[in-house]
């Protein structure tokens, strides 16, 4: 049973927030132009016991965002990590000038948002912070 939900109960009220993502990559590819220049995320160094299995790991606001290695890789279309941005109209635009389509979401009246794809074709999903259940108690 998961951590902070009562036997029978569907109340998720005392999880906390996902601090880390893992996204595989395949060998030999570099994520540092995308994930460091293009969307602006620090990387960060990995704990010495995890820097052998190789990768990376970027830090943002709230989060850490690991890239793993997988030998046979296929990329995530579907599922996807979401990133609040402060101005989608300007990551929209930085991702353009980098050569990464974006492709708008309107699905969700009232939220803006656009997906876009790594350099490896998982699936990232942007949000305009401040919107619609991007935010605490929505």
């Amino acid at each position: 049973m998961l951590a902070g939900a009562a036997k029978g109960s569907r109340s998720c009220r005392s999880w906390g927030l996902i601090t880390s993502i893992y996204r595989c990559r395949p060998v030999r590819r570099s994520a540092r132009a995308f994930y460091a220049d293009v969307l602006g995320l620090a990387e960060v160094e990995k704990p010495a016991p995890l820097a052998a299995r190789g990768g990376c790991w970027f830090a943002a606001p709230g989060t850490v965002l690991h890239l793993g290695v997988e030998a046979n890789f296929r990329p995530q279309r579907r599922a996807h990590p979401a990133l609040l941005v402060r101005d989608l109209a300007a990551a929209e635009r930085a991702l353009a000038a980098a050569g990464v389509a974006t492709v708008p979401d309107t699905a969700l009246p009232g939220v803006r948002r656009c997906y876009a794809a790594d350099p490896f074709g998982n699936r990232i999903e942007f949000i305009q912070d401040g919107e619609g259940f991007s935010q605490p108690g929505a």
